[in-house]
């Protein structure tokens, strides 16, 4: 049962908390390398406690597994994830800053769920075929969702492109390293080392300042919190023994959750094609938690039905 609401339930309510995170970005006034190291900062800072609670209290074994092998799996995931996750925020940011809509940014960024699959097939992971029905159907409701005016392709596109490969690989570097190690602690070292490669590119690139904080405390609270140290660390817990292409359908209710939730807080109307958007998406989602031996059982059914029939019938 626990394993069940793990890789259903976990992912949605990461996605609830991204969603809601796209209302709490737009006050945002610092630069993206100098904002996304005050969230991973305030993220780590937040997990320690977290893992010290769940491996009751073992400080010996913060940051490290009981097992030799187990532990160089943690550290590098963790780097590894830390990587991506900075240099795909970036990317993400660039795009928008150079002219990609939020809409289509986050229409492109959720490209994940096709490109995860296609990753996954050269590491000879099986994807269901609902699974990759629901891909396209989920693809078509994130266009209805995030595309308002006719879509054409930008240079800054490109960059927001990148960077929904690069969310592809920090999901199979999940997929890989949650088998091996704590999810909890993989999500900690994932944030240590996203505030290490953010602080220094702030610094090379950007003009990092104290006002970059006080002016955007609740944002970057919320963000380091909730959508980092939680949703993120969520999304690591519901990845380990699952399929990591169902995983990212969940995971892209972001978007869905993100309109409902700027409606709400930033009295934005909801259009008919967004709710056919949101509709779709829904779909996607049930169908993908569907095995695909449910669907078939009524047809193999029915032909035992006609078989039995013909033999009765001579």
């Amino acid at each position: 049962m626990y394993d069940k609401i793990r890789k259903s339930v976990f992912p949605l309510f990461a996605a609830l908390i991204w969603g809601v995170a796209f209302v709490a970005q737009t006050n945002n006034t610092a630069g993206a390398f100098t904002f996304n190291a005050m969230r991973a900062v305030i993220a780590f800072i937040f997990l320690i406690p977290v893992v010290l609670i769940f491996t009751k209290g073992d400080v010996k074994h913060l940051f490290c597994e009981k097992e030799k092998k187990n532990t160089k799996a943690l550290w590098i995931g963790g780097v590894l994830c830390g990587v991506a996750l900075s240099f795909a925020t970036y990317l993400q940011q660039l795009g928008i800053d150079n002219g990609t809509e939020a809409g289509k940014a986050s229409f492109l960024t959720a490209m994940y769920i096709v490109i995860v699959p296609i990753i996954g097939m050269f590491f000879k992971k099986k994807v269901p075929l609902t699974v990759w029905i629901s891909a396209i159907i989920a693809v078509g409701g994130l266009y209805l969702l995030c595309i308002k005016s006719d879509f054409s392709v930008r240079p800054s596109d490109i960059l927001v492109v990148a960077c929904s490969f690069v969310f592809a690989c920090h999901i199979m570097i999940i997929d890989k390293a949650t088998s091996m190690c704590n999810g909890i602690k993989l999500s900690c070292i994932q944030f240590l080392t996203m505030a290490v490669v953010s602080s220094v590119c702030a610094f090379i690139f950007e003009t990092p300042k104290l006002t970059d904080f006080t002016s955007n405390v609740l944002p970057i609270l919320y963000l380091g919190v909730c959508s980092s140290g939680i949703a993120y660390t969520l999304q690591i817990l519901a990845q380990k023994d699952a399929n990591p292409t169902v995983t990212t359908l969940l995971l892209s209710m972001e978007s869905v959750f993100g309109v409902i939730a700027g409606a709400i807080g930033n009295g934005e109307i909801m259009i008919a094609q967004e709710y056919i958007g949101c509709a779709l998406m829904l779909v996607a989602v049930v169908l993908a938690q569907i095995p695909i031996e449910v669907l078939k059982k009524p047809f193999i059914k029915s032909k035992k039905e006609e078989y039995t029939e013909d033999k009765t019938s001579e």
